[in-house]
């Protein structure tokens, strides 16, 4: 896979277990992000759908994970489309179920609205979606329950942040008062630097409250990479881009939505996508969970797989469909 410049993102194929039938859909996986390593607490979860017979491929985007870097100017949500289009192409099995989370679902949202890259996707499932335009991007609206953010015991280990031209740099072009491709810090430098534990309060905000005692290792210093520059420039162009909703509407994917109870995203994000997404068939709201919905502990896991399951094969769901489209003014009332 080669689409634009500069060299395609990279990942590994799980294969189906010998003993499960195997599914006759390939399934590919957006992670969040949108430029880090896919996290181990994602690989568990995609060995257990591989477990259920599932051909998953999952490939951390340009500038992430163990992919090549970019120009900083390359790093678009448009170019994002284009990869994940491109790599179903690559993959020559034709159209694909695709699983895109968090930020992955973003791309994955705005790929329905592009006729030519929703017809190389079979079936679409948009796990806690961040916002998917420009307007979209200016609602501030309500949250899920109380997330573990401040509550969770400060994370060990070094810290990128706690290096004084890293930290300056970092800030200011969180601030927009840096452009990410400042030469304060190089692309590769700022990769190579932040660890796991300069993201403790994001990680978090990922889990409810009730869990703040026990949020499991997310990634090990040997797998983290987060390359924040050129997410914060992909998030950029998220918010400078005209509304997708026309394209969205006209969507005929099917796709399902899923909603965590103590969600860190935006609500009218998630609902935003549901009333513009006329295909979308069914919506999932995952009690117990925050915005890191499979992470290993109880049966969140095992919950994540079988309503995700159950769409991919067009079976009854466990969870009631929830909220419905007709149902979101009242959805968001009651989860205040």
């Amino acid at each position: 896979m080669e689409p634009e410049h500069g060299k395609p993102g990279r990942g590994l194929p799980l294969s189906p277990a010998a003993d499960a039938s195997r599914r006759p859909t390939p399934l590919v996986y957006l992670h969040g992000g949108p430029v880090r390593s896919i996290s181990v607490l994602d690989h568990r979860f995609l060995r257990l759908l591989a477990g259920q017979g599932y051909d998953v491929y999952a490939y951390e985007h340009p500038g992430g994970g163990r992919s090549d870097l970019l120009p900083m100017e390359q790093y678009t949500i448009s170019r994002s489309v284009r990869d994940l289009a491109a790599f179903i192409d690559r993959l020559d099995k034709g159209p694909a179920d695709v699983l895109g989370f968090s930020a992955g679902a973003i791309v994955l949202t705005r790929a329905l609205a592009i006729p030519d890259t929703a017809a190389r996707v079979h079936r679409a499932i948009i796990a806690e979606p961040g916002p998917m335009d420009g307007p979209t991007a200016l609602i501030n609206g309500q949250q899920g329950r109380p997330s573990a953010r401040g509550l969770a015991p400060a994370p060990t280990g070094g810290r990128a942040t706690h290096v004084p031209r890293y930290a300056v740099a970092l800030g200011l072009i969180q601030l927009g008062l840096l452009p990410p491709e400042t030469g304060l810090i190089t692309q590769a430098e700022g990769v190579n630097a932040f660890k796991a534990a300069d993201l403790g309060s994001d990680t978090a905000s990922a889990y409810c409250a009730r869990d703040a005692g026990r949020i499991p290792t997310e990634d090990t210093a040997e797998n983290l990479s987060f390359n924040a520059a050129a997410s914060l420039r992909i998030q950029q162009t998220i918010k400078d881009s005209p509304s997708i909703v026309p394209g969205l509407s006209r969507s005929r994917t099917p796709a399902m939505l899923m909603i965590a109870e103590c969600s860190s995203q935006t609500r009218q994000w998630q609902t935003s996508i549901l009333a513009a997404g006329s295909a979308i068939e069914r919506t999932q709201y995952m009690p117990g969970v925050g915005h890191r919905m499979w992470n290993g502990l109880d049966d969140n896991n095992e919950r994540a797989a079988a309503v995700i399951t159950a769409f991919l094969q067009g079976e009854p769901s466990p969870l009631p469909n929830y909220p419905t489209r007709t149902g979101i003014s009242a959805f968001l009332r009651d989860h205040r």
